[in-house]
This record gives structure tokens, sequence and C-alpha cells, in this order.
């Protein structure tokens, strides 16, 4: 009686292997195994399925009936086998790889790096996933992370890229419009856009120093999206909270200034985040050594 199951399936892979190569001996160089492995491989599974699947003789194999038929069935798996080496020792990245990341760190900061890595792995394709929230890395099935923070979550493993603070800005028509503020007093009675989630509430705390300061805006507008706060007070409509980092281009070119320097938010890490597994496969480690050798906040 025959007891083939699942487990068998390597054993009808090495069977046709054999009938394809001519021979246990050449079978075994494309297996990289020994001859005599490949053929005890062969009689148990001949065994297990209760039939003769080879006849053998000094000079060569031949099949049996059986054989023949099995083998038309089981030549799918050698070559699903080849396939599956082929992916896992390929020499150049392919295939395809998923990243996520906020709206705005996806303009500013990783759009520039996709190009440069398009360019330098063109058979590697992209599943860019941009969100405000802080997606489960592995329920959803995504490679690689760009977030602020270090993961808490042991079976993640997390590369610092860049430090950075909060810091105060507006734009330079909303300056015109509504003065400098120079004291907290001041900071106060001005327009103000707060993220929801990091300042609920209008309220903001920063730094002067090591020195805790507390500002309770009188005025302000509520948002959920960082990209949608830089664009709000690009468009004058108050005081927001930034990292200096996501907004280099608008300081450059004068449409965002900076206030009170000396007022900060504390230290924060934008780091890389990905699933921890031994054998990365060389698409996603492609991927995160380009990020990690980009240098995406001095840009």
């Amino acid at each position: 009686m025959s007891t083939i199951g699942i487990q068998h399936l390597k054993a009808l892979a090495v069977f046709s292997t054999v009938v394809d190569a001519g021979s246990f001996a050449a079978a075994a160089r494309q297996l990289a195994s020994s001859r005599s492995r490949v053929s005890e491989q062969i009689s148990q599974l001949e065994e297990d399925l209760g039939v003769r699947l080879l006849q053998r003789s000094t000079r060569k194999l031949s099949l049996t009936e059986e054989g023949r038929q099995i083998h038309d069935k089981a030549r799918a798996l050698s070559r699903v086998l080849e396939e599956t080496r082929e992916i896992a020792t390929q020499e150049s990245p392919k295939g395809r790889v998923s990243i996520t990341t906020t709206h705005d760190v996806g303009v500013s900061q990783l759009l520039p790096a996709l190009t440069a890595f398009r360019r330098s792995y063109p058979e590697v394709e992209l599943d860019v996933i941009l969100s405000d929230e802080r997606l489960d890395l592995i329920a959803e099935g995504i490679d690689v992370g760009l977030r602020v923070g270090l993961p808490r979550d042991d079976s993640l493993i997390g590369r610092v890229l860049y430090e950075d603070r909060f810091a105060l800005f507006a734009s330079a028509d909303y300056v015109a419009e509504h003065g400098t503020p120079t004291d907290f007093a001041s900071l106060a009675e001005h327009h103000w856009i707060s993220l929801a989630k990091i300042t609920p509430g209008g309220i903001f705390r920063l730094y002067r120093g090591d020195n805790l300061v507390t500002i309770e805006a009188q005025h302000y507008e509520s948002c959920n999206s960082p990209l949608m706060m830089i664009k709000m007070c690009e468009a004058g409509m108050g005081i927001a909270q930034l990292f200096p980092s996501t907004v280099r281009s608008e300081i450059a070119s004068g449409r965002l200034v900076r206030l009170m320097p000396d007022l900060t938010g504390p230290q924060m890490l934008f780091s890389l985040v990905y699933p921890s597994r031994k054998q990365l496969p060389l698409r996603i480690r492609a991927l995160i050594d380009h990020l990690l050798g980009f240098r995406l906040f001095d840009r």
C-alpha cells in the first residue's frame, strides 16, 4: 500500500532529475550529492510507493510503465527546484520590494534616493506605500520602513539614519503680516498649525537648552498630515513645529523662515526599519544598503 505524502516531494524531484540526467552519477552532480545517496532516495521512494520506477542494469537505467507515468507528473518538481535555486543564488537583485514612510519624508527625502536606486538596480521594482499612520510591517507584509524612532518590537531591526529636532517656522508672508515673535507671550498669541497626534489641543512643548517651555496656542489649526502641515505653513496660515531636514528647500528658497532658533524640540531619530531575518533577499538588502549609503537627510 502506498504511503505517499508531501514529505516525498523532494524524492520525486530527485527521481525526475535522475531520469532527465540519464544516470545516478549525473543526477548526483547536478544535485551536489553523492551517487549512493541519490540511489538510496530512489529506492526509498519505490518502497514507499510500492512500485518499481526504474529498471537498473550495469549499462543503463530504463523506466517502468509506472515510472514513466509518475515521471510525467514529477518532472515539474525538478523545474521548480531549479527555478528556486536560481532565485536563491541570483547574482543581481531582481523582483519587487515594498517600502513605507510618511508623505512628507517620502516626497522630500525618499524620492531622490529611489530615483538613484532605480538607475542602479533596473530589475528591482518598488511598491511605495505612503501613510502617516505607523503601519505594522510584518502584518502588512512590508519589507522596509522609514520612520521616526526605533522599533520596540524585537522582531524588527532599526538602523539610525539621522538625528533632528523640531524647530519653529513660518512663511515670509506670515512674518511680514503678523511680525516676528520675540518672547513666549507673543508666541502664544500667534496663529499656529498643530499636528494632531504630536501637539493635541494646541499645546506645544519645546526646550530652551535644558529647560522645558510649554506654549498654549490661543489660535491654532489642527492637521493629521505632516506634509499638509508644511504646505499650510508655507501658505501663511501660521507657525508650525517642523523638522528642519524635511523643509530644506523651503528654507533655502526663503519660503519658510525659522523663528526663535533657541527653541527646539527633543532629539528625534529617523531610522530604517525592517523585519529581522538572517537571510534577507538580495533585492531587499540592496535597497537597505542603498538607503544607508545615500545620506537621505544630508542633501
